[in-house]
């Protein structure tokens, strides 16, 4: 797969620590949902990240791995329309993320936001470990192994995507000049045509000495489009085109999306680890019961005073549950106490239940059939260790290590 054509593709993943739930729902999978008709998509259980924080409860990850893809198939994630596997049945992971060890400074690690931010968090742990010092590494070699042109990540996980194209960038530079590259690269060149490779070289021109970014762009979808180049030629001159040597390694683009609104039930963000989450496979009558006990804005004590709904967590579900005409009702009848709590509630409930009811509906259909989703999961992993291993290949041969 060439270095261009991974623009097309987006790989994410999900630690299997816990039962998935709205926070879920609406943070992650409904945008996987929307990105596997526009890309190549891979979606993986990420087993072994989930073992850098849980490495001595692993039976909570083996409780929660085939329960979690029997979410993901409920709430609309195609196997037809994307891949999913696991990350620990594709082991060129983490000989990948060996390899780039090797290259890795060690700095780049330790300055990694979430690093302090997550030991910070998660006090009761004993997180001085190599592997969730590593985990950043393990994340990019994730990314790079399948030449992963984006992923889709929340503001605070930036710095992971920027430290991988770090990584790829050395690790071109370092393994990427192949002997006599300059002479390929402008042989290259000429197999492209007269035409084609006068405007290659003005554009590799114009973005080299001016930084003019259309330019890298235009020349990126020149590469793209010619047919009479091997696809080792088109990496070359990939590489050739920013300066560095063969791009082995794709760097990959962040594509946010946007922080989920989803509230708890005590209006922090919904986790598991403050109790205040709605599981997506929660019996109803349960998430009724929640949602009606939900505390409101604590100056309405009686049903005769003003509240405001902006200082409640209900109002915060609304924002996400529901229509405008019943967003002005809510606000209108608690600024003036024409309605109560209770009474406010029960369009979220509604809407709550009416997304739950056809999702659990589907999760039972998998619980019924384990092995159709297991099935699902194994014709994935064979899927995404085939792409793996391309990668690999070209790897060990960049590194020195293709032997007899």
């Amino acid at each position: 797969m060439s270095t261009v054509d991974s623009q097309q593709r987006v790989l994410s993943g999900m630690r299997p620590t816990g039962k998935l739930h709205l926070g879920h729902l609406h943070g992650v999978l409904k945008n996987w949902i929307k990105l596997q008709h526009e890309y190549e998509c891979l979606f993986f259980v990420a087993d072994w990240h989930a073992l850098t924080t849980h490495y001595n409860d692993p039976l909570v990850i083996e409780e929660n791995v085939l329960d979690m893809v029997m979410d993901w198939l409920a709430v609309g994630v195609n196997p037809g329309s994307a891949t999913i596997f696991i990350q620990s049945k594709v082991p060129e992971h983490a000989e990948l993320q060996l390899l780039l060890s090797m290259m890795t400074p060690l700095g780049w690690l330790e300055r990694v936001p979430s690093y302090k931010d997550q030991q910070e968090k998660l006090r009761e742990k004993d997180l001085e470990t190599y592997g969730f010092l590593g985990y950043p590494l393990l994340q990019a070699a994730d990314i790079l192994i399948y030449r992963a042109g984006w992923v889709p990540v929340g503001a605070d996980q930036v710095a992971h995507v920027e430290l991988t194209r770090e990584v790829a960038r050395r690790f071109n530079h370092l393994y990427g000049r192949e002997p006599g590259f300059e002479t390929l690269a402008e042989s290259a060149v000429k197999k492209m045509g007269k035409k084609a490779s006068r405007m290659y070289s003005q554009l590799r021109v114009a973005y080299q000495e001016q930084g003019d970014q259309e330019a890298l762009m235009k020349a990126q979808a020149l590469l793209k489009e010619q047919q009479n180049i091997s696809l080792g030629d088109r990496e070359r001159l990939y590489g050739y085109l920013e300066g560095s040597g063969k791009m082995i390694l794709a760097e990959p683009q962040s594509l946010l999306t946007p922080a989920s609104k989803m509230p708890g039930l005590d209006g922090q963000k919904m986790s598991k680890s403050y109790d205040n989450v709605i599981a997506l496979r929660e019996p109803l009558d349960q998430v009724q019961k929640k949602i009606s006990t939900m505390p409101t804005d604590p100056a309405r004590v009686r049903l005769t005073d003003p509240g405001e709904p902006e200082k409640c967590p209900v109002w915060q579900l609304h924002t996400t549950y529901s229509d405008e005409a019943t967003r002005e009702w809510v606000c209108d009848g608690c600024r003036n106490a024409k309605i109560g709590c209770l009474e406010c509630k029960k369009p979220v409930i509604d809407a709550v239940i009416a997304e739950l009811e056809p999702i659990q509906k589907e999760a039972a259909q998998y619980e019924k059939d384990p092995d159709v989703v297991k099935s699902i999961v194994a014709e994935g992993c064979e899927v995404a260790r085939d792409k793996a291993k391309e990668t690999l290949q070209e790897v060990r041969q960049a590194m020195g290590l293709s032997y007899w």
